[in-house]
């Protein structure tokens, strides 16, 4: 057992585990810390289908060419994709917009993932949550460490540092808006190393909305950690599922044996 006090989540919301893919030039990619050449995964049509079938509790979508290139989310990718789908489906990526937001939700998505371009423009989160309710607003924060250990935001796909340190970024668009924080940790993307659950925790303990945990997940153990050390409300991950043959069930598994509280596995 993790923590002998991990009985307190017992009362708690369910944890949601949810893959996480990201998509460049029409197929499913994994980078590592967002700079290494991504390596391919597979068409993303036959990635959500398995998924589908397994019925995860939701499934989230990034568009990390859309992010590079300053272009919108293909709409009939994400339409295509819904149509294979009756879970929860959030997309983003190079979404700067409140138009770019009405056109995913049109086309299937039920939330909505800002990062540069809540940055550039904070409001882009308040007009997104007037416009559809701040439960469609995903607000993602990529984060790394600095040379003196503190850890800053970076936007346009990791390669831009804002000055802007995570904790606060996340309590100035929760206040503007965001319905969730989909929190990243860069030096750990792709690295199969394990959560960043500090840099989680601390993020999470200044917020009150929902926070999902992604970047590092080598093991469904390290799912528990995100929870129980990072208090996360959700465990995204990728790598987790395309490279070490693990399921979404045998995270909820992992994650039941700590007394986290988990939709049951479908099988």
């Amino acid at each position: 057992m993790l923590r002998p006090e991990s009985c307190r989540l017992s009362g708690m919301i369910k944890t949601r585990v949810i893959p996480l893919l990201l998509l460049k030039d029409g197929m499913l990619k994994k980078p590592l810390r967002f700079t290494e050449r991504p390596r391919t995964v597979a068409n993303p049509i036959t990635i959500v289908r398995v998924f589908e079938s397994r019925q995860v509790d939701e499934l989230i979508l990034l568009d990390i060419g859309c992010a590079a290139d300053k272009i919108n989310v293909n709409p009939d990718i994400v339409r295509m994709i819904c149509e294979e789908l009756t879970v929860p489906f959030t997309c983003g990526g190079g979404v700067r917009s409140v138009e770019t937001m009405s056109t995913l939700i049109a086309a299937g998505a039920e939330k909505v993932v800002i990062n540069t371009g809540a940055v550039e423009t904070p409001d882009l989160i308040a007009n997104g949550a007037a416009k559809f309710g701040r439960q469609c607003i995903v607000v993602s924060i990529d984060a790394k460490q600095t040379d003196n250990r503190e850890y800053e935001v970076y936007i346009n796909n990791g390669s831009t540092p804002t000055g802007l340190e995570p904790t606060a970024w996340a309590q100035e668009a929760q206040r503007h808006g965001a319905g969730e924080i989909l929190i990243n940790a860069i030096d750990r993307d792709g690295t199969m190393d394990g959560y960043d659950t500090e840099l989680i925790r601390s993020v999470a303990d200044a917020v009150d909305i929902p926070v999902i945990a992604a970047g590092g997940a080598a093991e469904p153990a390290d799912c528990a950690r995100a929870v129980l050390d990072g208090h996360a409300s959700a465990v995204a991950a990728g790598s987790l599922y395309h490279f070490r043959r693990t399921t979404p069930d045998m995270v909820k598994d992992a994650l039941a044996v700590e007394d986290i509280p988990v939709r049951p596995p479908v099988n």
